[in-house]
């Protein structure tokens, strides 16, 4: 069952805020911390509050980062603030916790200064449950990690990392690993826990073998 007694998609409501933020992803039973410090942000975190919690996290489309309003990507995730703080600048500190991914519906005119926007979780339903882990290699993903992480000079906890769940160690690499947002977007849009790994794997081995390739002495 998922946290906050979120058990169905029913359960949550149809419409809800949205932060766009390139690069930024959320997948269920992960979380994600933000420093808010835009005028219509903190507005935002101050209505959801207020009420359920919830914001709706999502990447701008492809190519559209720039523009003033952005194009949205097709799927983000809803997350609940979990932990808030209001720093001496006015700016929050806020954790938010993924419940479950979303279909991107019509965007609503509310008046309100951030956007909000029809949404739809049929089509998700099976994050309100612990992801099924057969299938991946794990093995296979550690080593892969490792060899990204030493190449990139990330200091890792590795004893830490090699008790967590599969599904924790798969949806915090891929929501913390540098890769370009089109490559965030489809591993949040896999449909399985088994197909993100995959991706994953072949987006660490990729970058490795890219960086092998470019070290002194290796062969073009």
């Amino acid at each position: 069952m998922s946290a906050f007694g979120y058990r169905r998609p029913q359960d949550l409501p149809q419409t809800l805020p949205l932060f766009p933020l390139e690069g930024a992803v959320l997948y269920p039973r992960s979380v994600l911390a933000l420093n808010v410090f835009e005028p219509r942000y903190l507005n935002m975190v101050d209505d959801a509050l207020a009420s359920e919690r919830l914001i709706g996290m999502i990447q701008p489309a492809i190519g559209e980062e720039n523009e003033p309003v952005p194009q949205l990507a097709d799927v983000g995730t809803a997350g609940r603030i979990t932990s808030f703080t209001e720093a001496d600048d006015g700016r929050y500190l806020i954790s938010l916790t993924g419940i479950c991914r979303f279909h991107l519906g019509g965007e609503l005119d509310s008046g309100l200064p951030y956007r909000q926007a029809l949404v739809t979780f049929e089509d998700f339903a099976g994050d309100f449950g612990a992801a099924n882990d057969g299938g991946i290699d794990r093995a296979q993903l550690l080593r892969s990690l490792k060899t990204y992480a030493a190449l990139h000079g990330f200091n890792v906890d590795w004893d830490s990392v090699e008790t967590v769940p599969t599904e924790t160690m798969v949806n915090a690499a891929a929501q913390m690993c540098p890769f370009d947002p089109a490559a965030k977007q489809a591993l949040l849009e896999s449909y399985s826990l088994e197909e993100r790994a995959k991706g994953l794997i072949a987006l660490l081995e990729w970058d490795n073998a890219a960086d092998d390739d470019d070290r002194p002495g290796s062969l073009q």
